[in-house]
């Protein structure tokens, strides 16, 4: 199957990215492909656990709708639980409204050798508070009293902000992955409906999702700028057309594994010499006890 390149370079508008793209695939067919995937990139993280140098921190941003939670789930299903973390940023608590921004995304960033996965990230803070400047209020930051306070200029040093900090992990050891699920707006519809229409996802609806999506134009402006602003060579974004689940998945899982493919010296550790020697041995040792 040919894999596109989804890497974002330079100035984007996302009406000339494709939410889905034409495959011959069954769903079938590709959940068969997403377990072979998947499972060659569970083998990759048991690597990456065991080398203990490097960490992966993927972020997975999108519309309402987009898909990320069933991604998350199925994309990571293969890794050992011991080496791989998901966080889900929801409204910042008193306490993390007590210090800057990225504070609450600094304490989650993965150790050496796991993963982190981020279901919305640092980015919601030049999304959804763009979108909503009210909420940088309750931030307390000095000199911000009202609307009139946040200007252009506060939102370009914010993006300046999030480079530094991608940046600076970047440069000890986390390799950065940013995936930006792209659905269409007639997708998003349907996918509401269907969580209307089945008793069973019912608890996923919330009538704030009908007025979050009259902003559809605003969030999209704004998804614009911040990838545009923040996608980098060592941490680059990646625009995945996400009307097909399945094919989303797959995807994100091909992107991840070729990335990772090209960190040549992650490898398994050997033994000490002296330990090396001995092996022989402790074989012996052991089949004779």
């Amino acid at each position: 199957m040919e894999f596109p390149n989804l890497t974002v370079e330079g100035k984007i508008k996302l009406s000339d990215f494709p939410t889905e793209l034409d495959h011959k695939f069954s769903n079938k067919s590709l959940k068969k492909q997403l377990r072979k995937e998947r499972r060659e990139l569970g083998e990759m993280q048991n690597t990456l656990y065991a080398h203990g140098k490097y960490s992966v921190l993927i972020c997975i941003q999108g519309m309402d709708t987009s898909g990320k939670d069933s991604l998350i789930r199925e994309v990571f299903k293969d890794f050992n639980v011991r080496g791989v973390i998901s966080y889900s940023f929801k409204k910042p608590s008193e306490r993390e409204l007590q210090h800057d921004f990225l504070w609450r995304h600094y304490r989650a960033l993965p150790a050496r050798g796991k993963y982190a996965v981020f279901n919305r990230s640092h980015y919601e803070n030049v999304l959804i508070s763009r979108v909503k400047p009210e909420i940088v209020l309750n931030e307390k930051i000095p000199h911000i009293n009202s609307l009139e306070d946040i200007t252009p200029a506060f939102w370009e040093q914010r993006l300046e902000q999030i480079n530094n900090f991608e940046k600076t992990i970047h440069q000890n050891g986390c390799i950065v992955f940013k995936f930006f699920l792209h659905i269409s707006k007639g997708e998003q519809k349907n996918r509401l409906l269907r969580r209307l229409n089945k008793p069973s996802k019912n608890w996923k609806f919330s009538p704030e999702d009908l007025k979050d999506r009259e902003l559809w134009d605003e969030y999209t402006h704004y998804y614009e700028e911040a990838i545009s602003a923040t996608s980098k060579e060592h941490a680059p974004w990646y625009i995945v057309p996400a009307d097909s689940k399945h094919h989303a998945r797959l995807l994100v899982t091909k992107a991840i594994k070729e990335r990772m493919e090209t960190y040549t010296d992650i490898q398994n550790p050997s033994l000490p010499d002296e330990l090396q020697d001995q092996i022989s041995y402790y074989k012996k040792q052991l089949k004779d006890s």
